[in-house]
C-alpha cells in the first residue's frame, strides 16, 4: 500500500468518523498518566473514570451497537476535572486529559470533523508546555528551534505519525488492540512520566 500523500492535519481529515476516533483514543491513552500523577500528588480527581470512559470507546470502536449513554460518560469526566482554581502545571496536564476525551465523547455524540486535529494539538501543546518549563528561554527563537528539536517533540510528532499510519493501514480497524496498546505506550506519557 502506498503511504498517503499530503500534510499530516490534511491526513487526518481524510479519515473517516470511525478512525478518527481511534486516533483520538489512542493519543487520549497518553494523555491519561498525566491525570493518574496529578491525581497521586494532589489527591484530587480519580483516574479510574477516565480509564472507564476510554474502555467504553474502544468497545463501541469494536462493537458499533454498543448501547452506551456518553453524556452520562461526559458528566462523570466533568465531576473528575482538577478545580479551575488549581493552576499547577500538574492540573493544566490533568486538563488536557479530560479536554481530550471530552472532545471524543462530543465526537461519539455528534459529528465534530475538526476534533482530532484538536486532540492532536492539545497533545502537542502539552509537551511544548513541557520543554517550556522544563528548558525554557526568553528567546522565542531560540525556544522554537528547541521545541522543533527536542526528543520529546521528536517523540510526540513520531508517535502521532504512526498512529496515523496504523489507521491508514488498517482502515477498517481490526487491529484495534495494537492501536490501543501503542497508545498505552507502556504506561508513559507524551511528557515521557509514568507512574512506575
Amino acid at each position: 500500500m502506498t503511504k498517503p500523500s499530503g500534510s499530516f492535519n490534511a491526513r487526518l481529515r481524510q479519515l473517516d468518523a470511525r478512525q478518527r476516533i481511534a486516533f483520538m483514543a489512542a493519543l487520549s491513552e497518553r494523555l491519561v498518566p498525566n491525570y493518574a500523577l496529578y491525581a497521586g500528588v494532589s489527591g484530587q480527581g480519580n483516574p479510574s473514570v477516565l480509564h472507564n470512559v476510554l474502555d467504553l470507546v474502544w468497545e463501541r470502536l469494536k462493537i458499533a451497537a454498543a448501547k452506551i449513554d456518553f453524556d452520562k460518560q461526559a458528566e462523570k469526566l466533568a465531576d473528575v476535572e482538577p478545580p479551575e482554581a488549581d493552576d499547577s502545571f500538574g492540573a493544566r496536564r490533568a486538563t488536557e486529559a479530560v479536554m481530550a476525551l471530552t472532545t471524543l465523547l462530543d465526537t461519539l455524540r455528534g459529528e465534530a470533523p475538526e476534533a482530532a486535529l484538536e486532540v492532536s494539538r492539545v497533545s502537542r501543546n502539552g509537551v511544548r508546555a513541557y520543554i517550556e518549563m522544563t528548558e525554557g528561554s526568553e528567546d522565542a527563537e531560540r525556544l522554537d528551534a528547541l521545541f522543533r528539536e527536542h526528543e520529546l517533540m521528536q517523540d510526540e510528532r513520531d508517535f502521532q505519525d504512526a498512529v496515523l499510519e496504523a489507521l491508514e493501514a488498517d482502515p477498517g480497524l481490526k487491529a484495534l488492540s495494537a492501536l490501543r496498546a501503542l497508545g498505552r505506550n507502556q504506561g508513559v506519557s507524551n511528557l515521557g512520566l509514568s507512574l512506575d
